[in-house]
């Protein structure tokens, strides 16, 4: 039996490095799903909507393979926050952050294309910020780095040095859960060491 294609609809690196790393070799399809014109009362609502448009668009020009769609915000006080896309915005969000704890929230999709059924999940995991000076988040985002990722944080990146901890899953925060993944397929009736390279 041949191993079904991975489709990761979603143009993140981390995404990418996180399957490859678990065993998988996706190929990228980016879903060019207008996020603004998706709207939900919480951030797990937000962030499982948004997945559900991108893997669905993926999928929608497939008739076969594994589409994986994900996306994450980050919770705080309520409010969901993505990426910043200035300096001034990612810059206010770390004095925001800083000596707080906020929730990485990922939203999950996972459609067999082949069949077109469709399951999807939420994950959080809660990331407790240090307190960076002003001139070491100056630095941080003169780096450009947290401009362009959910939270304005990177865990695997120069964001980690002023990340304290985190309370969940590691691969959530960086942006899939693998062992939601896991669930997922699992719920598809795929086992994922089927679809290892």
């Amino acid at each position: 039996m041949s191993v079904p294609e991975i489709i990761l609809a979603s143009a993140s690196a981390a995404r990418l490095g996180v399957l490859r790393g678990a065993g998988l070799d996706p190929v990228v399809i980016v879903s060019g799903v207008d996020e603004t014109a998706i709207a939900a009362s919480t951030t797990a609502g937000l962030t499982e909507q948004l997945a559900i448009a991108k893997a669905t668009a993926v999928a929608s020009s497939r008739c076969e393979g594994i589409v994986i769609g994900c996306d994450s915000l980050l919770d705080l006080d309520g409010q969901a926050y993505g990426k910043p896309g200035t300096a001034a915005e990612a810059t206010q969000r770390w004095r925001q952050m800083s000596g707080r704890a906020g929730t990485l929230i990922t939203g999950h999709c996972v459609i067999d294309a082949s069949t077109g059924r469709l399951v999807h999940a939420v994950a959080a995991t809660t990331v407790r910020f240090g307190t960076p000076s002003d001139q070491e988040i100056a630095d941080y985002v003169a780096t450009g780095e947290p401009l362009v990722v959910a939270g304005a944080f990177t865990l695997e990146g120069r964001g980690g040095w002023f990340v304290d901890g985190i309370d969940g899953d590691h691969g959530n925060v960086l942006g899939i859960s693998l062992p939601l993944i896991r669930r997922l397929l699992a719920d598809l009736g795929i086992s994922v060491t089927s679809l290892w390279e």
